[in-house]
């Protein structure tokens, strides 16, 4: 990669995790609407990249991408109810689009949603049902992971770990992205008490000790992982490198959140489950 690309790629990865980072600081609404901004333009990119864009199908597409705007906002009711109609209003569509197959025009749509829009929305009610801190500290897991497989695995990284799928990627990578994580919990436990907590309304819902976060770092690394595997699977089937090219340098809006598409519902559920036992 030559200097102009690097720095291109550098400053594009830097405002994408200020974007991100200011919302999550500023609180639970704006950080809502920017998660129902990158689902809005991955639902838009995933149109594109499985099937052609045309007339006929742009209501078919706004409604996708309103059932996902409203799924982003699944902490509250009223969006959650609309979703709902949305659905209704998108198989109710299909009957006047003549298409020779409804049902995988439908089954299109629905993916779209569960798999972009459900999860931006589950990862807002992290935010709202616990805390915002946590959301930042998942996603420093996920780009630590990114970064600890990338370096560890460009550096040692001998045996495959899904080739048919991802050639390059390692399980040297995967377990560098793994011990890097385990490190990031550990430090957010010791040092980012009052910060990284795991929290609800202004009180501490669950004693967030080292293997508590050290559950999490896991939860975090597999689940990354297997998200990047399933959207490379997806290009890989229809024979594209990238889902957009919106970010230069990086690609598209898809691919830089495959990983947190599975990873939110995971920690949610964890957070859940840790609660229950608690």
């Amino acid at each position: 990669m030559d200097a102009k690309k690097l720095i291109i790629r550098s400053l594009s990865g830097i405002v994408y995790v200020a974007v991100i980072v200011g919302c999550i600081l500023w609180g639970v609404i704006p950080f809502s609407w920017m998660a129902a901004a990158f689902g809005a333009i991955a639902v838009v990119e995933f149109e594109k990249i499985t099937r052609e864009l045309q007339q006929r199908t742009v209501p078919a597409l706004l409604l996708d991408i309103a059932g996902t705007v409203c799924l982003a906002f699944t902490w509250m009711l009223y969006p959650l109810l609309i979703w709902v109609f949305i659905l209704l209003c998108r198989m109710t569509l299909e009957l006047y689009l003549k298409s020779e197959s409804p049902l995988a025009n439908l089954a299109r749509s629905m993916m779209t949603q569960l798999y972009i829009g459900l999860p931006l929305g589950l990862m807002a009610c992290i935010g709202e049902w616990w805390s915002l801190h946590l959301v930042l500290a998942v996603f420093l897991m996920i780009w630590l992971n990114d970064t600890g497989a990338f370096l560890v695995g460009s550096a040692i990284g001998r045996h495959r770990l899904f080739e048919r799928i991802s050639p390059k990627k390692s399980w040297e990578g995967f377990f560098g992205g793994l011990v890097f994580n385990l490190i990031a919990a550990t430090i957010f436990c010791i040092y980012g008490s009052g910060i990284f907590c795991i929290s609800g309304n202004g009180n501490v819902v669950i004693d967030a000790s080292i293997p508590i976060w050290l559950g999490l770092a896991v939860i975090v690394t597999v689940f990354a992982t297997w998200g990047d595997l399933v959207e490379s699977m997806i290009k890989r089937n229809l024979h594209i490198k990238d889902s957009g090219n919106i970010i230069p340098g990086h690609g598209g809006i898809l691919d830089r959140i495959d990983s947190l598409l599975f990873v939110m519902p995971a920690v949610l559920l964890y957070i859940c489950l840790i609660k229950a036992m608690f």
